[in-house]
């Protein structure tokens, strides 16, 4: 059997069979959309935790003011992202430019 004549499989293959076809532009896409999950979760926990602090604030009227003020920049965040999520939206509907897959269509003949 001559071992120098085999030649190594360097393809991945299994789950990671299709990493073959990712682009630049595929990476920033998914890290577009992992950065508003992520920022929806962590707004959302820090909504909870606030809640929290409120039922716990044993009717003190600064530990009170302090939880409902973190209740609203939470809100707050909350409707910026999804904000930035509906305008990413509405400008591939009329102009046609996805985002969140970084296709910009070309002028045809």
């Amino acid at each position: 059997m001559n071992y120098l004549a085999q030649t190594i499989n360097l393809q991945p293959g299994g789950q990671f069979g299709n990493i073959q076809g990712l682009s630049f532009a595929a990476i920033i896409a998914a890290a577009i959309k992992m950065v508003l999950v992520v920022a929806a979760l962590v707004f959302f926990f820090i909504l909870v935790i606030g809640g929290v602090k409120w039922i716990l604030s044993e009717g003190d009227k600064s530990k009170t003011e302090a939880a409902r003020n973190q209740i609203t920049q939470a809100l707050v965040g909350l409707v910026i992202v999804f904000a930035a999520w509906a305008i990413s939206q509405l400008i591939g509907t009329f102009f046609g430019v996805n985002i969140f897959q970084l296709e910009i269509p070309t002028v045809g003949k």
